[in-house]
């Protein structure tokens, strides 16, 4: 059993040094009770169940403490697959809900799995989500300011193997900031977050490298065709690096091998499998 997470990028300025520090004792603290829930739970259960504690934490760009977009309403995007059944539920632009990626979960179980804006808040008041307001003070004044974004790219994942050798994979997000109403990113999509039962991925950064890269979907059917999960990863970061893009990945395989890269070194995760690590 296995599992890793991310918690996007932060900025190398050393004024972030004590964010940095933050947010990997966060990741620490939510992989470890990932992998708990891991014991006892599929991979695509606690998939949902992880990144809904990286949304509830303010210091990541999902959930709560989300981006604002131009127009000063925050809009979610989440996604959830389930390697074993190769089903992906996700909802795209959902505004006023708490987790994202629960709704994204439920969604696994109907034909019309991936819904967006009115229809995706309709489907979720309609199963008992209710009305959550995730601007904090710091995101309204961001937005207020207009601040550099570079900061606050921290778009959270997660990929986990469970007892029983199937694998899931996860990701949420708030948006880049200031874009433009309604603007689609990766995160609800096959390019950023995507598995089967060779591998999942969960992808952080541009999200419009990723998509044109179709990154997730990539790796995972290299990995389907032979590849080693980190020669699937660096093959395709090297065709990333054509278009100058900016991304960072976690990753597991089905035999176990568990793999992160970034095109820029400031992506933070945290992996548990036999013992605990945290890096950025």
């Amino acid at each position: 059993m296995k599992l890793i997470i991310h918690g996007g990028f932060f900025s190398e300025s050393s004024t972030n040094l004590e964010t940095k520090k933050a947010k990997q004792d966060a990741l620490a603290e939510i992989v470890t009770l990932g992998h708990q829930y891991l014991q006892t739970h599929t991979a695509v259960e606690t998939v949902a169940y992880t990144i809904s504690l990286l949304e509830d934490n303010i210091l990541f760009n999902a959930g709560l403490g989300s981006q604002i977009q131009s127009d000063g309403k925050v809009r979610l995007s989440a996604s959830v697959m389930d390697g074993k059944t190769h089903k992906f539920g996700g909802v795209i632009n959902i505004q006023d809900i708490k987790n994202p990626i629960q709704v994204a979960s439920m969604l696994l179980k109907y034909e019309d799995s991936v819904l967006s804006g009115e229809g995706a808040l309709n489907f979720a008041r309609k199963n008992s989500f209710d009305y959550f307001d995730p601007v904090t003070v710091q995101r309204q004044s961001e937005y207020e300011l207009k601040l550099n974004q570079l900061n606050n790219q921290g778009t959270v994942g997660c990929v986990a193997l469970d007892a029983s050798g199937y694998l899931a994979a996860g990701t949420s997000t708030g948006g880049k900031g200031f874009e433009i109403p309604c603007r689609v990113s990766d995160s609800a999509t096959v390019a950023g977050n995507y598995a089967n039962g060779f591998a999942g991925i969960s992808c952080t950064g541009v999200g419009e490298d990723i998509v044109s890269l179709a990154l997730s979907a990539r790796i995972v059917t290299r990995v389907t065709d032979g590849f080693s999960l980190k020669d699937a990863c660096d093959k395709s970061f090297a065709e990333l690096k054509t278009i100058d893009g900016f991304a960072g990945v976690i990753g597991i395989s089905a035999d176990g091998e568990v793999y992160h890269t970034d095109s820029h070194p400031y992506m933070v995760w945290a992996s548990f499998d036999l013992a605990l690590q945290v890096f950025n």
